[in-house]
């Protein structure tokens, strides 16, 4: 059989946490939790492995994270340094093999080609990027790396050994290879799922991988599950494309924003930020919603539709109806989506659109992107410039123009 690799996955250990400890030589050994805001009541977003050694991890209540470990020490984050390093890292990656696509802030996948999918050189590929990412980005940013035959067993591979780990998922040892993790190790089996699979008595790794393609499609109700076990079993399998149907952004106000005016302030520049995105992914809204998490009195949305719009001051004029409606109180949480939304090849132009307006838009997002975020903005934005500053979302890193 094949004894060839040809993908490689990148999996940054413990990213956030472990970029602070780069950047403050005090935090190095020591258990970091990387927080949003200096408040018992929010949740860590990062954990150093030292931290999870008490069983700390992202999601842990600040609170009790403090409670499992007395030493702990908290680091509020600092997303635009996050990024810096992030681009700094794909940088230093394909200067030993091409990214073939980033993932999400923490994670990249490298395609490889010729000698390189030889298992040998694989390995020793995968050292050199391990060697370069401690010399030109820092020896406290490490990664695990998995090597295998498809994108999904590189995937699986690099969750293997942790923290900077190497596994090779090699065609011949497939899929006993495999036996060993729980099911709820793979990508895409999540607690549903697992259930799922409970009840059709599949409790194993082992017991997955001898499904026939036909129990598989049973099992998942579809196509998705003979792509599954093709993967299990070492083939490449292409996804279907998949057009995105939201795009949002939400916001935890910080104290000194949990008033009305704050929270519309925060409202519009999230409108904003949501409306640069729609655009650079190509997409135009039929409809907005508005949600609004209140201190003791529950939670507050509404939402309405729209002709197919891309441009900012459509999107805030939306904005403005819809906070019209909003109740009086203390707000704790604001989010703005943009749902359904459709790509440039489904959309469908009407009578009564303004192309000025788009045009500005978009003439102002590429002023920004040279010059800056804020370099140029709509009057409606100058109170609300400072507010919500950027944060990352796993799956979407941020250009450095748009970062605070």
């Amino acid at each position: 059989m094949d004894n060839t690799v040809n993908w490689m996955f990148l999996d940054l250990n413990a990213y956030f946490a472990s970029v602070e400890q780069q950047v403050q030589p005090a935090l190095r050994g020591k258990p970091v939790a990387v927080i949003p805001m200096r408040t018992d009541n929010t949740c860590c977003i990062a954990a150093s492995y030292e931290a999870k050694a008490f069983g700390i991890k992202t999601g842990t209540r600040v609170g009790d994270a403090k409670k499992m470990c007395p030493g702990l020490h908290l680091v509020e984050a600092t997303h635009s340094l996050y990024v810096r390093y992030h681009h700094a890292i794909v940088e230093a990656v394909s200067s030993c093999v091409p990214v073939a696509a980033v993932h999400s802030i923490d994670e990249m996948i490298c395609q490889l080609t010729g000698s390189q999918r030889e298992v040998a050189n694989a390995v020793a590929l995968a050292q050199t990027i391990k060697q370069t990412l401690a010399a030109r980005v820092g020896e406290y940013v490490r990664c695990s790396i998995g090597l295998g035959p498809n994108h999904f067993l590189s995937k699986v591979a690099s969750d293997m050994q942790k923290p900077n780990g190497l596994t090779v998922l090699c065609p011949r040892d497939l899929p006993q290879a495999l036996y060993s993790l729980e099911l709820n190790d793979l990508p895409g089996i999540g607690p549903r799922m697992e259930a799922r699979l409970h009840q059709k008595r599949i409790f194993t790794m082992e017991q997955l991988c001898r499904l026939s393609a036909e129990q598989m499609r049973d099992t998942w109700g579809g196509i998705v599950g003979e792509r599954f076990r093709a993967w299990l079993h070492g083939e490449e399998v292409d996804e279907p494309e998949i057009h995105r149907s939201s795009v949002g952004h939400s916001h935890v106000l910080p104290p000194e924003q949990r008033t009305m005016n704050g929270a519309f302030q925060v409202a519009k520049k999230l409108t904003n930020k949501v409306a640069v995105r729609l655009r650079r992914m190509g997409y135009w809204a039929r409809g907005m919603s508005l949600a609004v998490q209140f201190i003791g009195k529950g939670d507050w949305a509404d939402k309405t539709k729209l002709m197919e719009v891309q441009d900012t001051p459509t999107l805030l004029k939306t904005l403005e109806t819809l906070w019209s409606k909003v109740p009086a109180g203390k707000p704790l949480w604001v989010g703005v989506t943009l749902f359904p939304i459709v790509p440039l090849d489904h959309h469908t132009p009407s009578l009564f659109e303004n192309p000025k307006q788009e045009k500005l838009s978009l003439v102002m997002d590429q002023i920004n992107d040279k010059y800056g975020r804020d370099t140029a903005y709509f009057g409606a934005l100058h109170d609300a410039r400072d507010t919500a500053p950027t944060r990352i979302a796993f799956t979407q890193i941020p250009d450095m123009s748009d970062v605070d």
